[in-house]
């Protein structure tokens, strides 16, 4: 995979619209950080992993909540995906 941070800008769009599982959509973002050559720094992918877990909370709730909103919470991983691809001119 030489592209995998690319391929993740249309997950954003597919979960938002239903049609990607909040599981499927967290091993696909798992997955891309982890395969990503040049590797990313660490902090990045810790801070991937905060947000796809507090995502992953967030499905414990029936509605959006103060600290488990879901569309915050993709609005981050957008966020995350923006300063990751900037690292890596390959993106």
């Amino acid at each position: 995979m030489n592209d995998t941070l690319s391929s993740l800008a249309p997950t954003l769009n597919a979960f938002s619209a239903g049609q990607l599982s909040l599981t499927e959509l967290a091993r696909l973002w798992r997955q891309a950080a982890q395969s990503h050559q040049p590797a990313l720094p660490a902090r990045y992918l810790e801070v991937l992993e905060r947000v796809l877990s507090q995502l992953e909370s967030s499905a414990l709730f029936t509605e959006e909540s103060c600290s488990f909103s879901q569309g915050d919470m993709v609005a981050a991983l957008g966020d995350w995906l923006q300063r990751a691809r900037a690292l890596s001119p390959t993106t």
